[in-house]
């Protein structure tokens, strides 16, 4: 009954006239939006909608929330929910936003005597639970640029989508059983790839930080998937074709 409720619930939203200072936020600071259909755009907006009725938003170090901080950010992170049956990123209450890059403590020294580690600069950083944390400058400038391949907004969101099975490890819920074979296959092989690339400091059109663990892996392809699509499409086929039927996208056909 709960789902039902909340299934009627999300239809209104989605069905909401969208405001026009949002749309003009929208217009102004995600202009991948400008390249989708406009069927899609609607669901897009639609998407917006559930996504800033059900999420909190809470500014840190003085940043204060305003619509423009709330439907940039909602904006591309529902873009990632284009086409899928979707539950809004379920584990998601907070999106905690900072004006710039922000320190997180590093960890303590050990018994041994050595000192602590250095803080750590960071500009975004998704929790299993609750909570995505991000940097307001690397919003705007990872937004604003739809083809340098770097999107902090579109990095923790994936990280969202991979954590919805309550585990981290680079391997989301797929809309199918029969995919995880060739996922685990595809994504394993060309994570091996880019450690191997990182470690002969090859040039890589992954970025290395990818190369971290297969979760960053993830993270990184999806910034690639959407914001050089078509340079993936044609050095990671495989790579881009899971991708695809993942994401129920094909970015790199659009104008």
């Amino acid at each position: 009954m709960f789902g039902w409720f909340t299934r009627r619930r999300r239809a209104a939203l989605r069905d909401r006239p969208f405001p026009v200072a949002w749309r003009a936020i929208i217009d102004k600071n995600v202009p991948y939006a400008a390249s989708l259909s406009p069927a899609d755009r609607e669901e897009l907006l639609g998407h917006v909608q559930v996504f800033l009725s059900e999420k909190n938003f809470e500014g840190c170090a003085g940043l204060q929330i305003t619509d423009e901080v709330r439907v940039t950010i909602a904006a591309q992170a529902c873009v990632l929910l284009l086409h899928r049956e979707s539950d809004y990123y379920p584990r998601l209450v907070s999106i905690l936003v900072y004006p710039s890059t922000y320190l997180v403590p590093g960890g303590r020294g050990g018994g041994d005597g050595r000192p602590a580690d250095a803080p750590q600069a960071r500009l975004g950083e998704s929790w299993t639970r609750d909570v995505v944390v991000l940097a307001w400058d690397s919003v705007v400038a990872g937004a604003s640029d739809i083809r340098d391949g770097h999107n902090v907004v579109l990095h923790e969101f994936a990280h969202q989508l991979d954590q919805e099975d309550g585990a981290g490890d680079g391997a989301p819920i797929l809309p199918r059983r029969s995919m995880y074979v060739a996922w685990a296959r595809v994504l394993g092989r060309d994570f091996e790839q880019l450690v191997r690339d990182t470690e002969r400091h090859h040039r890589t059109l992954i970025d290395r930080y990818g190369a971290t663990n297969p979760a960053e892996f993830f993270a990184v392809a999806t910034e690639t998937f959407f914001e050089k699509p078509r340079q993936l499409r044609a050095k990671h086929p495989e790579l881009y074709l899971q991708l695809q039927e993942f994401y129920r996208q094909d970015p790199a056909e659009l104008s």
